[in-house]
């Protein structure tokens, strides 16, 4: 079964658009998840000095 140009359109549009926004938001969620595993580190330090 070969699939014909139009076809292929179809199914970049279909699966690209999602596919985009999930880079993306991977992208912008990596940085945000760095910061957060950092907080986590420092307020770790400080409840294991109070300790």
């Amino acid at each position: 079964m070969m699939i014909e140009g139009f076809e292929w359109i179809q199914i970049i549009a279909n699966f690209g658009f999602p596919v985009a926004i999930t880079v993306y938001l991977l992208i912008r969620f990596e940085s945000k998840i760095d910061k957060l595993r950092e907080s986590i580190d420092v307020l770790s330090d400080n409840v294991s000095k109070i300790k």
